[in-house]
């Protein structure tokens, strides 16, 4: 039971010191990625307002937000500019005039399409270094860390 205790201890510090570094390097990575690629003019924020959006039909400015968990007035801001550079279309409702519907020009769906292909190839270096139990082991215990993320979220 003792060894038990001090595995756990031991991988407290482990799990800690992985998790800091995965959240940190990610975001790096993510921008050093939009650097280097033709989509130098977005932040790893436009990004994830790109990647709200998608590419299926037009979503609602409250839609994005709460997919986002920020308010409306903190999405317009992001989308002024990213109407301004060009990725992302404003239209009005057809049978509403007051609601405003969000989609992605050309140049989104192929910031989108970018952003996926990273995720895409960071998903699958890691696949294909583990066995079936090992990713079925890594996808219960990152889906108990994405619950106890919402619970905080939403608290």
């Amino acid at each position: 039971m003792k060894a038990e205790k001090g595995t756990r201890v031991d991988s407290y510090g482990t799990l800690n010191e992985v998790l800091v570094n995965l959240f940190r390097d990610v975001m790096e990575i993510e921008q050093r990625a939009l650097e280097s690629s033709e989509f130098q003019d977005l932040t790893n924020n436009d990004m994830h307002v790109i990647e709200a959006i998608g590419i299926q039909e037009p979503k609602n400015m409250s839609t994005i937000a709460r997919t986002l968990s920020v308010t409306v007035g903190t999405l317009t801001i992001a989308m002024n500019s990213l109407v301004k550079k060009g990725y992302v279309i404003r239209q009005r409702g057809q049978t509403d005039r007051r609601v405003v519907y969000i989609s992605l020009s050309e140049k989104g769906k192929a910031a989108y399409q970018h952003h996926a292909r990273f995720h895409q190839e960071m998903i699958q270096s890691i696949v294909e270094q583990l066995t079936e139990d090992e990713l079925a082991a890594l996808t219960k215990a990152l889906t108990c860390l994405d619950h106890w993320f919402r619970e905080k979220d939403s608290s």
